[in-house]
């Protein structure tokens, strides 16, 4: 499976496994799903040599820390494109609300 594959295999689970559907996401209008990528893009990046620190939630992880869950680099990579569609998709639904 590709990366965009996974991304969207992980957006679906987001979605039917967790319940994170677009009027759960519609709630988050602080950048909160920005930030939790944020977060598992770096943890994918210092996971690359310093998995031990990865086991931390970043400084900008906006949930609790329970909601914490890093894998490997690749899955951290998936999990941080899948919440940045489900942002962008957000903000596009804003959008055509404002218009």
């Amino acid at each position: 499976m590709n990366g965009i594959e996974s991304i969207t295999t992980e957006r679906k689970r987001q979605v039917e496994g967790e319940g994170w559907t677009t009027e759960h996401d519609d709630t988050h209008t602080d950048g909160e799903m920005s930030a939790a990528a944020a977060a598992y893009a770096f943890s994918a990046f210092i996971g690359m040599s310093y998995r031990a620190f990865a086991a931390e939630p970043i400084g900008f992880w906006p949930w609790d820390v329970e909601w914490w869950k890093p894998k490997t680099p690749r899955e951290d990579l998936v999990r941080a494109g899948a919440l940045i569609a489900a942002e962008i998709d957000r903000l596009d639904r804003m959008a055509a609300k404002s218009s």
